[in-house]
């Protein structure tokens, strides 16, 4: 997951001064890694976050935006915890921060989705919102198949509404329900670079294309060797097969064949393998490629048709499986 670190951190230094997509940012960073708790009758907001820069930059939100005391605290590993987690708490007015980023609505009820201001907000904050909300439960993964951003959603509610503000910046981007969550995922090359730039991760662009880019010559170099390992393999099969075709032939004719087709036709059975351009270099005098397969059809045809007056078996019963080269697999 180097990506989604490098990622985390160029968005946690990234400097944004509208106020309203301050908020939004804010607001998603609770929604996706925060709670709720009610401690001696309070309150209490909490979010968990893997980041001590993202940790910072929510705690400095908080206190410039809302005018709230925030504490940081640190979670050491232990037990099942196998990463240092940073905790940003606010106690005493944890329920007027709560109301005010949609967390609770005016009567103190917990909101199930996002808040209507990020919803309903203009561009840059549905920007702010999928930065917040990246920054929270966010994930990139390497260019190549399983390429993904994807977002752990605390809700159904809420992955719609992330779905609603990706398609506002014009990106597609799939609500499912996986391993027991709710997420949004962008499986799209192009949609992921689109997302990362608008929510202000340009150097983890710069690398993203940087590595699909190079996945992507690297596969088409493989798909080609592999094309042309199968078509030589294949031509080869093929080349076999003739010769064991044009031997059945000589077999049938006996000394009815043309002294010219019995030349292309013994040029086969001395060089297998080879191929019909390779066939009438070694001509004397030589042919072209064209000249070697119309030689060695006409001495197929005559002699399938001399078997055929016979009713006796043509030159396909010459031709053993057995001892043919194994055929190219299936191109996928």
């Amino acid at each position: 997951m180097a990506l989604t670190g490098d990622a985390k951190e160029e968005l946690s230094h990234l400097e944004v001064t509208r106020p309203s997509a301050r908020k939004a940012e804010a607001a998603a960073m609770l929604r996706f890694a925060g709670g709720l708790h009610l401690v001696a009758g309070r309150v209490v907001v909490e979010a968990e976050l893997d980041s001590a820069a993202v940790a910072r930059r929510l705690h400095a939100i908080i206190g410039d935006m809302y005018g709230h005391r925030a504490d940081l605290a640190v979670l050491a590993p232990s037990g099942i915890r196998r990463t240092t987690r940073y905790i940003v708490r606010v106690d005493r007015e944890g329920g007027m921060l709560a109301r005010q980023t949609g967390l609770l609505d005016a009567r103190g009820r917990p909101v199930r989705g996002m808040p209507p201001f990020v919803v309903g907000g203009a561009a840059v904050d549905a920007e702010a919102a999928w930065r917040g909300a990246f920054l929270a439960r966010g994930t990139l993964t390497e260019p190549g198949r399983s390429s993904a951003l994807e977002l752990s959603c605390p809700g159904p509610e809420v992955a719609l509404a992330m779905v609603g503000a990706a398609r506002r910046l014009g990106v597609a981007s799939k609500a499912r329900e996986a391993r027991g969550a709710d997420r949004v995922v962008l499986r799209d090359g192009d949609a992921i670079s689109t997302l990362l730039t608008r929510m202000g991760a340009h150097q983890t662009v710069v690398t993203w294309e940087d590595r699909r880019t190079k996945r992507e010559v690297k596969a088409t170099a493989h798909r080609l060797a592999n094309f042309d390992d199968a078509n030589l393999r294949r031509s080869a099969r093929a080349a076999v097969a003739a010769g064991q075709r044009v031997q059945r032939a000589l077999e049938i004719l006996g000394d009815d064949v043309p002294e010219h087709l019995q030349a292309a036709g013994q040029l086969r059975l001395e060089h297998r393998q080879a191929s019909l351009e390779e066939l009438g270099r070694l001509a004397d005098p030589q042919l072209t490629k064209d000249a070697v397969a119309g030689r060695i059809r006409r001495l197929l045809a005559m002699a399938d048709k001399k078997a055929d007056d016979l009713g006796m078996p043509g030159t396909e019963d010459g031709v053993n499986e057995e001892q043919l080269p194994p055929s190219p697999d299936p191109v996928s």
